[in-house]
């Protein structure tokens, strides 16, 4: 079992847990019904629990508490106090930038590239089966080009 508690990169540097629950956090509710939005720590409630606001206007997440269970967290953060008004989340998304930011992340990329292939038509998924295909086969000849 000592493999689970290895905390050493192949090149020897020691792995740092970047993450942490703390106010300002941007999280990514990933159960209920707000699924899928953002939202930012307001306070910890306890160590299994917290108080997550959108801010609502933005996002669309209303002011709650919610079990760290549901939630997963991003590496964006916003400068905020505890228990912070919707007023001050607001003012501090906007100037921190974080929906661009979220944006731009490889998360935020995969997770739009899934809802949007969830909602393919037949014919859309035909078409890009047929997009597929005609790459293989143009990749398939250069390499037998480079080959030869």
């Amino acid at each position: 079992y000592s493999h689970c508690y290895q905390t050493f990169h192949s090149t020897g540097e020691k792995m740092v847990f970047k993450r942490y629950v703390e106010v300002g956090r941007v999280v990514l509710i990933n159960y209920g019904p707000d699924a899928g939005k953002l939202a930012t720590i307001i306070d910890i409630v306890d160590q299994n629990k917290c108080l997550i606001d959108g801010p609502a206007n933005l996002t669309g997440v209303t002011r709650q508490v919610i079990p760290y269970g549901r939630i997963a967290l991003t590496d964006l953060t916003v400068k905020i106090s505890r228990n912070a008004r919707q007023k001050t989340l607001t003012a501090a998304w906007t100037e921190g930038d974080i929906q661009a930011k979220w944006d731009a992340t490889s998360w935020a990329k995969k997770l739009a590239s899934k809802k949007k292939r969830a909602t393919l038509s037949d014919f859309d998924r035909f078409k890009v089966m047929v997009a597929r295909k005609q790459k293989s086969s143009i990749i398939a000849k250069k390499m037998k080009e480079l080959s030869a």
